[in-house]
């Protein structure tokens, strides 16, 4: 069986610096908000190239933490805007709804699945103060642009960068194009934890430390609360461990995109959608997501010549029970996408052996 995402091997490499790293956390005898997570939250701000990192408990956190930390220092409020591209996780959706704000879901370019921007001016009213563009599958939205459009609206703009991890364009990564980029590192991610994690990154002292009370307690000083925070606190063993992992996160990432580049250029099975890339660094290829409109069939088949395949995702988030206030709406692009869409072994660990498994496989599909 070729896995779709060997977390074992990923994480084989680094055992001996862990069992290291949890041995000095354990003699250390500070187990929450430690050296560890300072040292994590300073490296991964100068990888990213933002003046703060803020650890948090996980992804999802990170966003919500965001849009609550600007609505303490009043520049969101109940019932303001948010656009989203509609094809996103329902993690991007909840952050939002969870704080009172109101998505507004639109399309994503088919080309890229990440937010069209030339589909944003036609969604913004008076209410719109924000845009959340997605770097879905690990690409980078169209950042210049979407930045173009923040500033003639005077918008904020929050990076969803869940699966961008070290993804680059004209020299700057995700996280460092917005006001707040939230990060999740999951296990699956490319900068992954062996456990929950996230963090959020901003050159905005002031949103830094609201975010920094906000996700202990609403303290900055213990027993003294300034807001109604939350506990979301990036664990120190994991920071300790992301730490280790974030050194070699550009070469695994480089690996990726060899294995994608070959998929690209040797899968010619004329039923198969393959993904856009311009080759850049602008895609570190969280996903490599094709789509075929008997996706079913193919998941079935390729199952059976022993290749493990995953669908990201099956129902899209207007048509998910939870949003049943949404599912009157009509996107059909992201109907679309949902459907058809299927994600093929990526990892940094597979071999050429198995990449080509899985490249033979789809060219006999029929």
């Amino acid at each position: 069986m070729i896995k779709f995402l060997d977390l074992h091997k990923i994480n084989r490499p680094y055992e001996e610096a862990f069992k290291k790293q949890f041995a000095t956390m354990l003699d250390s005898g500070w187990y929450i908000l430690g050296n560890s997570v300072k040292q994590f939250e300073g490296e991964f701000a100068q990888y990213c190239g933002t003046k703060h990192c803020i650890g948090v408990a996980n992804g999802l956190d990170a966003l919500i933490l965001i849009f609550r930390a600007y609505k303490e220092i009043g520049k969101l409020k109940n019932g303001d805007e948010v656009i989203v591209p509609a094809n996103t996780y329902i993690a991007s959706i909840i952050a939002i709804l969870q704080n009172d704000l109101k998505p507004v879901l639109v399309e994503p370019d088919i080309k890229t699945y990440n937010l069209n921007p030339s589909e944003i001016e036609k969604y913004i009213t008076p209410r719109t103060k924000a845009i959340l563009p997605v770097h879905l599958y690990g690409q980078l939205c169209d950042m210049d642009e979407i930045s173009q459009i923040v500033q003639k609206h005077n918008l904020l703009v929050v990076e969803d960068a869940a699966q961008a991890h070290g993804a680059t364009a004209t020299g700057r990564k995700a996280g460092n194009w917005s006001d707040a980029g939230a990060f999740s590192f999951y296990p699956g991610k490319n900068l992954g934890a062996l456990g929950d994690g996230g963090a959020i990154t901003t050159n905005c002292d002031e949103l830094a430390q609201v975010l920094k009370a906000i996700r202990n307690y609403g303290s900055h000083k213990k027993y003294q609360n300034d807001y109604m925070g939350i506990n979301s606190r990036l664990d120190e063993i994991q920071a300790g461990f992301l730490s280790i992992k974030l050194q070699d996160l550009d070469n695994q990432n480089q690996r990726r995109r060899e294995v994608a580049k070959r998929y690209l250029s040797e899968i010619r099975n004329q039923e198969i959608v393959l993904p856009y890339y311009d080759g850049s660094d602008n895609h570190v290829f969280h996903l490599f997501v094709i789509r075929c409109k008997r996706r079913d069939e193919l998941q079935a088949y390729l199952q059976q010549q022993g290749i493990e395949t995953l669908i990201h995702y099956p129902i899209a988030p207007h048509k998910q029970k939870a949003m049943y206030a949404y599912d009157s709406l009509s996107l059909p692009i992201t109907e679309l996408i949902h459907s058809e869409v299927l994600s093929l072994p990526m990892s940094p660990v597979m071999t050429d052996e198995e990449v080509s498994a899985v490249i033979e496989c789809l060219n006999r599909f029929k």
